[in-house]
């Protein structure tokens, strides 16, 4: 292919097509002219589809903040902001937006990072040709059902869900994630931020099964580890333990999520709980994870019975 015959190069303009087919739009983006041409070429082919261009990242960034395309296609390898960083930005400020990559031989780690770090997919730039039709498809229809759910999830005001658990700890890794994919889908926090909430969700429902439940003190598990583990077995199987169970609610608003857990354990009094941020606490299993539960919600309160906390987490 000759790149003199591609399509003329406007880094936010794209060749004309007819007016009664809607072109979905390609943001090319690669420091090489050759190859920004060439790729180019390719979309103006497909049909439906038109070609925009950047030379590298930043460029990009700023074209984005112009008009919005329908996917972002990059080169891997580029200076001042390479494909990854590409990827990691647009992930934050243009969630929506997915990003196929260009990958050539020297880039395959990179590639593998962008992949984990939110690009939708890839394709070896000698094989463009041939399958960048399919996987701008297959990208785009993806998008397309995320973006129309995200429209609905704009219009939501009130999201509540409710969940019993028994004893089991290999619960709770699951259920956060899934509590933390609620909150990311209402834009309740950033991904950073996710993480921290996780973490305090975590500490919440293990203290609600181990040590409400199952009765379990973090005494016995500083002094006996391995007795604490083997005593958390063996209840689970014995009465009263084994009947108790653990409450969850989370109440999500757009501008709030409410978390609730309560156990049927005895509970405990509030009121002479030790400050965790006392540096004689900050090493103690007990101190742990209450301290990483106040510093990650905005807001923490249990019940009189001291069998229950609720967890606020404001929009960030």
């Amino acid at each position: 292919m000759n790149p003199l015959d591609s399509p003329a190069e406007k880094p936010a303009e794209a060749a004309t097509l007819e007016p009664s087919a809607p072109a979905h739009t390609v943001l090319v983006v690669d420091d090489s002219a050759m190859d920004r041409h060439l790729a180019g070429a390719i979309v103006q082919k497909l049909e439906g589809w038109q070609a925009i261009f950047a030379s590298n990242g930043r460029e990009a960034l700023d074209t984005l903040q112009q008009q919005t395309p329908d996917v972002v296609l990059t080169d891997m390898l580029m200076p001042e902001m390479d494909g990854l960083e590409l990827v990691q930005t647009i992930r934050v400020k243009h969630p929506l937006v997915p990003v196929i990559l260009m990958t050539a031989h020297g880039s395959e780690d990179i590639a593998i990072q962008a992949l984990r770090n939110g690009a939708a997919s890839y394709v070896p730039k000698k094989s463009l040709a041939r399958d960048l039709a399919e996987t701008l498809d297959g990208v785009l229809s993806a998008s397309q059902s995320n973006r129309r759910e995200q429209r609905v999830l704009d219009c939501l005001v009130h999201y509540e869900t409710r969940y019993l658990l028994d004893n089991d700890t290999a619960l709770v890794a699951p259920l956060v994630g899934h509590l933390e994919h609620s909150l990311e889908r209402m834009r309740l926090c950033e991904p950073s931020g996710l993480v921290l909430v996780g973490v305090a969700l975590h500490e919440a429902l293990t203290n609600a099964i181990l040590h409400g439940n199952l009765g379990l003190t973090s005494q016995l598990r500083e002094t006996e580890e391995k007795e604490y583990y083997r005593l958390a077995t063996e209840r689970r199987t014995q009465k009263p333990w084994c009947d108790r169970r653990v409450f969850v609610s989370a109440a999500l608003t757009p501008h709030e999520a409410i978390f609730t857990i309560r156990d049927e354990g005895e509970g405990f009094d509030p009121d002479v709980l030790p400050d965790p941020t006392d540096p004689v606490n900050l090493e103690r299993v007990s101190g742990r994870g209450l301290l990483l539960i106040q510093t990650f919600m905005d807001r923490v309160e249990h019940n009189e019975r001291g069998n229950e906390i609720t967890m606020a987490k404001r929009r960030s």
